[in-house]
């Protein structure tokens, strides 16, 4: 049964996009459908980052509590947000457009982490571990002082930079969904050549290095990729922080072993069950009333809580 929970789980996804592209839609292929379509995209892109970064960095730390969000990512986005409405105002979502803001998000966020691996890995040595606490703090620092931008801003900025605060579905235009499965494209066929590696790599440094696997190579590669797939999501759908938890615990639990050539596939169709679920639920039970960041965050937050507080009793 396990061998195929990831066909049963696609085949549970591609049921849920159905439903929601066709539910009360009138059929109307001229406006509805297409915006739903487009939306799907964003869906799909979204989910298939989440859950690839999301088990690759697990893998590399070995921890199944922590996320990409940790090296402070969704912190900086923030922060390049706050500052241009502080700096443009509210007309920097006309100076930049949709596009425009798309991809300078993305050249900001790769920048950052292009320049932490700089620093921390030209020494040929990975600090994995240092290169973790320092994003922890790089996180704390950047947030702080995204709330003290926050303040500087007019209550009708401020409510501009909560909507980029929540993950959302609305803002992913056709030339951005182009570029990000591009991107996406691009790093899956590097990382599918490799999963092997990643499977030796789970097993810990020592392990990896004695059955022959340059491991610091390996990491400098995988914390670039994941990298570029946390900046794609983050663009493109928003801050998601909790979920990759979620999504990646389930996969492994649904999977049954922790091989990668299983579990991403299936932490794939989770993600973007769970973002095609809660976008079904605001349009559909709470009328729009919530927005999908908000119910991804609940859910997501509460898994995660309940996990640091099963992992504290076990022995």
């Amino acid at each position: 049964m396990r061998r195929h929970s990831a066909y049963l789980a696609w085949g549970v996804v591609l049921l849920l996009a159905l439903v929601f592209v066709c539910a009360g839609s009138g059929l109307d292929f001229t406006y509805v459908i297409p915006k739903r379509l487009g939306r799907l995209a964003a869906m799909l892109m979204g989910g298939l980052c989440i859950a690839w970064s999301s088990i690759a960095f697990q893998t590399l730390t070995g921890n199944r509590i922590l996320t990409p969000a940790i090296m402070g990512y969704e912190a900086v986005y923030l922060l390049l947000q706050a500052l241009l409405v502080l700096f443009l105002g509210s007309a920097s979502l006309v100076l930049l457009g949709s596009n425009g803001n798309f991809l300078l998000s993305l050249l900001v966020l790769c920048g950052y982490s292009w320049g932490l691996h700089r620093w921390l890995f030209h020494s040929g040595k990975s600090n994995l571990y240092f290169l973790l606490l320092l994003g922890l703090v790089l996180s704390m620092v950047i947030g702080t002082f995204t709330q003290f931008v926050q303040l500087k801003v007019s209550p009708g900025e401020f409510s501009i930079l909560l909507g980029f605060a929540q993950a959302s579905l609305h803002r992913a235009q056709p030339q951005q969904l182009l570029l990000a499965a591009l991107l996406v494209s691009a790093v899956g066929l590097v990382g599918r050549k490799s999963l092997a590696t990643l499977d030796v790599l789970s097993l810990g440094r020592d392990q990896a290095i004695s059955l022959g696997v340059d491991y610091h190579r390996s990491v400098r590669l995988y914390l670039a990729l994941i990298a570029l797939l946390v900046a794609v999501s983050t663009s493109l759908v928003g801050p998601t922080a909790f979920m990759g938890v979620f999504v990646a615990n389930i996969s492994y639990a649904l999977a049954g072993t922790l091989r990668h050539r299983a579990t991403l596939p299936l932490a794939s169709a989770v993600a973007v069950g769970i973002f095609i679920l809660g976008q079904l639920l605001v349009e559909h039970v709470f009328n729009y009333k919530t927005t999908v960041g908000i119910l991804v965050n609940l859910v997501c937050g509460g898994y995660f809580l309940m996990l640091m507080v099963r992992t504290r009793g076990a022995p």
